[in-house]
């Protein structure tokens, strides 16, 4: 007696159902008669011309393959989702996370390439999703889906290379600061390509969506900023990730900003380089600093704004009527000819 197997799939994981039995691998469904068959004589003979509908057979494929997902199984939702994309290339679901639960399985010394994976993957889904996916609203849901589940990754990614660099022995712990830094900027990479990917691809019609992007790769590289070499460059691309989040959401405030002048106005506008910004910065250099009044007003103005903007500076209402007052001020200083282009401090 042969073990019952399925002709099409190879699968062995034939259940009875009714009066059929069916391969709960691809749904080929098989007579009583024929399963005996199988049983006894290992093949089936088939006669004439046999249709094929891979309707079924995906559908069963999605089913199991999401049902091992919500459970959290990995190995078998990598199994499924590996099946699917050999029938269904053209398939976002199954692009992603085939990548995405390998990447679940990665060890520690994988991490880099783990993540590198999930960072490249991220344009060929997105783009899948823009192809094939014409309803609005299954598109947000598609990106939305992916969104959680990059935030999920790369946490578990970066919190995963951060746990293992903190565990080494403090002796030798400068041995490893880079292959640290090398991880994490991976998993923060995920976050980044993912917000860019789908401003690119839907042209800013999401850009809720990739500001969850680009705020996750920001939460993830301030946390190992001060291991790098270069703090300052990288500290530049935190900030312009906090831009590309201030073109559709003004209430952002960069992370990291120059305190040392212009606190109220680097609270309102989020950013130390920016138009507004630059012009004030001038007349305080330009003007202000020229009388012993305006120094006076200067010094007050350092000494009381850091405290103010404790209370004050993350108020909505206080950013709202603080920018139509700057606002205001600043459109009188470019009329008087104070310059609105990048500017270096005079001290």
């Amino acid at each position: 007696m042969k073990a019952l197997q399925c002709e099409m799939c190879g699968s062995q994981d034939l259940v009875k159902d009714g009066g059929v039995f069916v391969c709960q691998s691809c749904g080929t469904k098989y007579t009583v008669e024929e399963a005996k068959k199988m049983m006894v004589e290992g093949t089936v003979e088939v006669k004439g011309t046999v249709k094929v509908d891979t309707s079924d057979e995906l559908k069963n494929l999605y089913e199991i393959a999401r049902r091992a997902k919500d459970a959290d199984n990995n190995a078998n939702a990598a199994k499924y989702y590996d099946m699917i994309l050999v029938k269904d290339p053209g398939s976002w679901e199954a692009n992603y996370y085939v990548v995405y639960f390998k990447s679940m399985g990665c060890k520690i010394a994988e991490i880099w390439s783990a993540a590198t994976d999930m960072a490249n993957c991220q344009s060929s889904v997105i783009r899948l999703i823009k192809d094939n996916e014409t309803d609005e609203a299954l598109q947000k849901a598609a990106l939305t889906e992916i969104s959680l589940r990059n935030t999920m990754i790369s946490s578990l990614l970066f919190n995963a290379a951060k746990n293992h660099y903190e565990g080494i022995d403090s002796s030798i712990q400068h041995n490893y600061i880079q292959e640290y830094c090398n991880n994490a900027s991976a998993s923060a990479m995920i976050m980044y390509n993912f917000g860019d990917e789908v401003e690119t691809v839907f042209e800013g019609k999401y850009s809720d969506v990739s500001i969850q992007g680009w705020k996750g790769g920001i939460d993830i590289h301030k946390e190992y900023v001060k291991y790098l070499q270069d703090k300052t460059a990288n500290i530049n691309i935190i900030n312009s990730y906090g831009d590309k989040i201030r073109k559709y959401d003004s209430s952002f405030t960069n992370p990291y900003v120059d305190t040392s002048a212009c606190y109220v106005a680097t609270a309102v506008y989020g950013s130390y380089d920016c138009p507004e910004v630059w012009t004030l910065r001038r007349f305080r250099d330009y003007t202000l600093d020229r009388t012993w009044y305006g120094r006076l007003f200067i010094k007050t103005y350092y000494a009381i704004s850091p405290t103010f903007l404790k209370y004050f500076g993350n108020i909505r209402v206080f950013k709202l009527q603080g920018k139509i007052i700057l606002d205001r001020w600043v459109a009188k200083l470019n009329n008087k000819g104070y310059e609105n282009t990048p500017y270096k401090d005079k001290y």
